[in-house]
């Protein structure tokens, strides 16, 4: 009898875990709600990324033949240029 005593006596006493309230347990009453808000719509979104392809391939174009082929950078947006260079690859010149 007496060990039983020391037994009980010497182990800490843990308190009782209290129940945890899920969240939907507080919740119940509020549903959820999920915003679906974008700043550009998806076509104006379109729009944008193919006036921007279309601008970053007339800057690469204006670069190459300007600085890398030491010509005139506003002379590759002209349609002579383009015809003399068809002109060349189909051999006619």
């Amino acid at each position: 009898m007496t060990n039983e005593l020391k037994s009980e006596s010497t182990q800490p006493k843990v308190p009782k875990k209290e129940k945890k309230e899920k969240r939907s347990d507080k919740h119940i009453d509020k549903p959820i709600r999920w915003y679906n808000f974008r700043l550009f719509p998806i076509w104006l979104r379109i729009i944008l990324v193919i006036a921007l392809l279309i601008i970053a391939g007339a800057a690469g174009l204006m670069v190459g033949f300007g600085v890398i082929g030491s010509g005139e950078p506003l002379d590759v947006l002209k349609q002579e240029t383009w015809q003399h260079m068809l002109d060349i690859i189909n051999g006619q010149e």
